[in-house]
C-alpha cells in the first residue's frame, strides 16, 4: 500500500464498495467522518453508563445504611451489618468496618469497589464490542493509506471529541 490521493476509482474495504464519482466519494468521507463520531459516542457512552451504575450502587447503599439507621434502639441481636461481620451499631448509628489486609485490623470501609450484575456486564460488553468493531473498521479505512479518508478520520475524531467529550473536569488538590 503506498499513500494516495485518489478520489474516483478507489475501492474501500471491499469490491461493493467502489467508487465511481467525485459525488460517492464526498459521501464516503462524509459517512467516514460520521463513523468515527459514533465512535467517540460509543466512548462517552460507556463513560455514562458506568457513571449510572455507580450512582445507581450509592443509593442502593445510602438506602440500605438509612434503613439501618431508622432500626431504633438496640434489640439485643445482631443487624444484618454485624452479622456479617461488616460493622456494629448501637441501634442507631451504624460503624461500617473491614479488615485491613495490609494490618489486619479493622479499618473504616469506603466503597472501594462495584461489581455489575452479569446483566449490567453483557450491557458494558456490548458497547465496547461495539467500540472495538468500529475502531478495526476505522482502523481498516486507514489502512488504504488514502489521503482524503485519513483527513476525514481526523476531522471526525475532532468533531467526536469536541461534541461527546464536553464534560466537567475534576480538580483534586494534591
Amino acid at each position: 500500500m503506498l499513500w494516495n490521493w485518489y478520489t474516483v476509482d478507489s475501492c474501500f474495504i471491499s469490491s461493493t464498495w467502489r467508487i465511481t464519482s467525485k459525488g460517492k466519494f464526498a459521501g464516503s468521507c462524509i459517512g467516514v467522518i460520521c463513523l468515527v463520531i459514533c465512535l467517540e459516542f460509543l466512548r462517552r457512552l460507556q463513560r455514562e453508563y458506568d457513571a449510572y451504575l455507580v450512582k445507581q450502587h450509592r443509593a442502593r447503599n445510602a438506602q440500605i445504611h438509612s434503613s439501618v439507621h431508622e432500626k431504633g434502639p438496640d434489640t439485643g441481636h445482631l443487624t444484618d451489618i454485624e452479622a456479617n461481620g461488616m460493622g456494629k451499631t448501637d441501634g442507631n448509628h451504624v460503624q461500617v468496618t473491614s479488615k485491613s489486609p495490609e494490618s489486619g485490623s479493622m479499618a473504616s470501609l469506603k466503597p472501594q469497589r462495584l461489581v455489575p450484575t452479569i446483566f449490567q456486564q453483557a450491557i458494558r460488553a456490548l458497547i465496547h464490542m461495539l467500540q472495538f468493531s468500529v475502531a478495526y473498521f476505522i482502523m481498516l479505512l486507514a489502512m488504504y493509506y488514502n489521503g482524503y479518508i485519513i483527513i476525514s478520520i481526523i476531522i471526525g475524531s475532532y468533531l467526536g471529541a469536541f461534541i461527546f467529550s464536553w464534560e466537567g473536569i475534576k480538580i483534586t488538590d494534591a
